[in-house]
């Protein structure tokens, strides 16, 4: 249940502002490690913006998104959902100049397919790399193997994510036997569907609950076909006398929207240009980067030799 689950507990914040300064942070705390380092050359110029960081990390978000949605076999929403949770939450602790979105996107999607009980073999999931070889994805499935530790470290072992497809399942079979003013809720299904797309390439799964979320977006939905269901808060749910309660839900569904309004695929043109900037950060910081991405971050062990050359492998291969 989500009252007592991981993601309540550890993964749901107060507001937008705090889930910013985490990013910040992140960012913040690579630029001090690589400049500690004392490489000649670094200056503080070649790093990532946080607002250029954020374009890039919605690029490839997006790259997560429409690899799952092309996936073979069909991956379910649920596994889908989580693979885009783990790699926010991911990247709210650490940034991209450090761990390349490229591979961590894959990470996220292969672990999910795991804990979800998705039974597809890892030759199946590299298979839907389309444009590698079958050498080429014998190296990704390396890659992922290898990065896959770090994950489940970075996500402090919580991989239970508590999506709003369920509660959206829920809530419809409420409308179809306790609210007979609406003739026909599958029809909101569609609609429905898209919002919490969005919502899922947005920061609500770390401000609001998923039946929260689930409702807004059948109320979102229905609000888009020209129907009020306002009666449905306050006699199906039993809010009508609960002002409180009920006052509050609004002021979150309102923040939940303008959240998602706000949302916007980055510009292509802004994009290739911070990932030239991106590549030459890990060209740089490379070398003092081998330890620290396979997961011996503070234990003391000593990383084995790479088995090959980081991202060998470009963004087009994931088409």
């Amino acid at each position: 249940m989500f009252h007592n689950s991981s993601q309540r507990k550890y993964w749901m914040f107060d507001s937008e502002e705090n889930v910013e300064q985490m990013r910040c942070e992140a960012n913040q705390k690579f630029r001090n490690k690589v400049l500690e380092s004392g490489k000649p050359g670094l200056t503080e110029a070649m790093f990532l913006e946080r607002h250029e960081e954020d374009i890039l990390f919605r690029h490839y978000e997006k790259r997560l998104l429409d690899f799952c949605n092309t996936f073979k076999p069909v991956m379910p929403k649920s596994v889908v959902g989580a693979a885009l949770m783990y790699f926010r939450r991911f990247y709210l602790n650490n940034s991209i100049m450090e761990y390349h979105p490229r591979i961590i996107l894959l990470t996220c999607a292969y672990l999910s397919c795991k804990v979800d009980e998705f039974n597809v073999s890892s030759s199946q999931f590299v298979g839907n790399l389309l444009q590698e070889t079958p050498a080429g994805q014998e190296r990704v499935l390396e890659q992922i193997l290898e990065y896959e530790l770090l994950l489940i470290q970075q996500l402090n072992f919580h991989l239970v994510v508590h999506n709003p497809y369920r509660p959206m399942e829920g809530l419809l079979i409420d409308l179809k036997t306790r609210y007979p003013a609406l003739e026909n809720p599958e029809s909101l299904r569609k609609t429905t569907d898209d919002f919490l797309t969005w919502a899922a390439m947005t920061d609500a799964g770390l401000l609001f609950p998923p039946s929260q979320i689930a409702l807004t977006a059948i109320l979102s939905s229905a609000s888009r076909a020209g129907l009020n269901m306002e009666s449905y808060l306050t006699e199906s749910l039993g809010l009508k006398d609960d002002k409180e309660t009920l006052s509050k839900l609004h002021d979150s569904m309102k923040r939940m929207k303008s959240l998602i309004k706000r949302h916007e695929l980055p510009k292509p043109e802004e994009v290739n240009i911070y990932k030239q900037k991106l590549e030459r950060i890990h060209e740089i910081a490379a070398s003092s980067n081998n330890k620290r991405k396979r997961g011996y971050e503070d234990d003391g062990h000593v990383a084995k030799e790479a088995r090959l050359a980081e991202e060998e492998w470009t963004d087009e291969d994931l088409i």
